[in-house]
This record gives structure tokens, C-alpha cells and sequence, in this order.
């Protein structure tokens, strides 16, 4: 499927999805409560088939987090970036999806360990690299005045 039609498809999925297409992919923002229903779709749609999750990744804005998850179709071979941002900055929260793609489980853990976000429905959302006392040191407003790391 090209980009182009993937792209009608989406807009016929969910009609709120703004969708742009990329240099390289098809990037498409959703609102964070559509993200279940919506990740779910585009596993199970025959037309999408989305069966992978490649990478999972936070980012930290000024006035929210936003989490991308590239996703690839082994059947139809194409790839797209879905994105959604958290409503709070300060205490991030999104769904989990690790229930339709099992590698979100790790990456989940990790953008809770370095930035925060939280995963409602996360089997096991606990700190991956970093002990409990540590803050979230990719958050721009991290400040580690014990261990002497500064911005």
C-alpha cells in the first residue's frame, strides 16, 4: 500500500487522525483516548495489518510528553509513525498498547524510566535502568544537584 492510500484508509479509520505524510513515513497524531482503539484497529484491519511495533520513543515538550510508535506491516510491507501527547506534563499518562504489541512492554518501561510516563494497564511498570530514587533524567527540567549532572 503507498503512503497515499494508507493515508486515505487512515482518514476512513478514524477522521480525527491528522496525518501528514513524511520524508520517509506516514505520520499520523491522534488524540492519547483514541490511542487503545485506534492501535488496536490498525492490527487487526486486514487493509493495515500493522503487526509490529518497532520502536517506541518519548519526547518531552514544553507543555506536554509525546510518544511516537513506529509501526510496520510484514504483510503490506509499510511503515508509519503513530503519535499522541500526554494532557499533563507533569504527571504523564497514556494507555498501555503492550497487550497488542508485546514489544512495547520494554519500551513502555523505559519511557517511564527516563521520562516518566506513566502506562495505565502496564503489566509491570517499573524503573528499567535507574534505581527508584533517581527523578527522570530526560525530562528538561530534571535537576541532579546529588550526583552532580548538569544541563
Amino acid at each position: 500500500m503507498t503512503n497515499e492510500a494508507l493515508k486515505a484508509k487512515i482518514i476512513t479509520m478514524l477522521p480525527e487522525a491528522e496525518v501528514t505524510i513524511g520524508k520517509q513515513y506516514l505520520e499520523v497524531v491522534i488524540p492519547a483516548e483514541k490511542l487503545r482503539q485506534f492501535a488496536r484497529a490498525l492490527k487487526e484491519s486486514e487493509e493495515t495489518s500493522f503487526d509490529y511495533l518497532i520502536c517506541l520513543t518519548g519526547i518531552d515538550f514544553p507543555e506536554n510528553m509525546m510518544v511516537y510508535y513506529h509501526l510496520e506491516s510484514y504483510k503490506h510491507k509499510h511503515i508509519m509513525v503513530l503519535k499522541t501527547k500526554t494532557h499533563d506534563r507533569q504527571d504523564p499518562v497514556l494507555d498501555t498498547v503492550c497487550d497488542i504489541w508485546r514489544t512495547a512492554e520494554f519500551h513502555e518501561r523505559e519511557v517511564y524510566d527516563l521520562l516518566g510516563v506513566k502506562f495505565n494497564g502496564h503489566p509491570d511498570l517499573r524503573r528499567l535502568f535507574l534505581d527508584e530514587g533517581w527523578g527522570f533524567p530526560l525530562r528538561k527540567d530534571y535537576m541532579d544537584e546529588i550526583r552532580i549532572v548538569e544541563r
